[in-house]
């Protein structure tokens, strides 16, 4: 069952969204046309955004399979998106069976997707929230039902907090998040970045006109977001280069425009 927050009626198709256009660079079917334009225009000023937004997925399927390899058994996905095949759930019990998750988004046609896609899997809930509110996400019943605080938790924040602008204290939304988490537990973490190029127009124009606005921010950022935690080797890179399946090959990517990193709370 879907838990909501927000109303599950309030999906807005006057405007794109970041989780739809996010769900056409990855190629899929779940977007509008309105959300298609955007993404168009945002291509055609940062050709990398396509291969960036896929580079972003595959180091997700990475960094769960990882933790879980650690022994960790529950996730927390905020910002989850559209659902799309493997999901969190998929990838982590294509190691481990018992891996419970719970997904969380903002988005009301997230929320449509998910009570299709995801919750009628057992040891699956999905949380209709926002990432600005993580105390809101930690006490919700259904976070309470599915995790175990006195077990490593793994926290997800792929592609999130390049939606949340600086008076909106992305740093104090990961304190929160981490103060909650007992020792062992995961933060994996992945956030867009102009540092490797010069678009041919400034793409967070058309983020304005969405329901979120892009704030890019440089390597020491985030890098900041990951105080308090252990960073796993290689650190914070570029999304493909974080533990890649075929070093070569990412070494060789220069296109991704996301910053990718996993730490660890001793």
């Amino acid at each position: 069952m879907v838990e909501q927050g927000p109303s599950i009626h309030g999906i807005d198709t006057s405007r794109p969204h970041p989780a739809r256009m996010y769900d056409y660079y990855l190629g899929g079917k779940d977007n509008y046309e309105i959300d298609r334009e955007a993404a168009e225009r945002v291509i055609a000023m940062a050709p990398e955004a396509r291969p960036s937004a896929r580079a972003n997925r595959r180091f997700l399927l990475r960094a769960v399979q990882h933790v879980v390899r650690q022994g960790v058994r529950q996730i927390i996905d905020i910002g989850t998106g559209i659902p799309t095949s493997p999901n969190t759930h998929e990838a982590a019990r294509q190691i481990a069976p018992d891996v419970r998750v719970a997904y969380v988004d903002n988005d009301p046609i997230v929320a449509t997707h998910a009570e299709a896609q995801l919750t009628n899997t057992p040891g699956v809930g999905f949380l209709l929230a926002d990432a600005r509110q993580p105390r809101h996400i930690l006490d919700h019943p259904t976070v309470r039902k599915l995790i175990d605080f006195d077990q490593p938790v793994a926290v997800l924040l792929l592609a999130v907090l390049h939606f949340v602008k600086d008076e909106e204290d992305p740093a104090g939304i990961v304190a929160a998040l981490r103060d909650a988490l007992p020792a062992g537990s995961y933060l994996v973490l992945s956030h867009g970045t102009g540092d490797f190029h010069r678009a041919g127009g400034d793409a967070s124009e058309v983020y304005r006109a969405a329901t979120a606005s892009l704030h890019l921010r440089d390597r020491p950022a985030v890098e900041a977001l990951f105080a308090g935690l252990d960073l796993l080797e290689p650190g914070v890179v570029q999304a493909s280069r974080w533990q890649p399946e075929d070093p070569a090959a990412a070494a060789e990517d220069s296109r991704v425009a996301f910053y990718g990193g996993v730490g660890v709370k001793r």
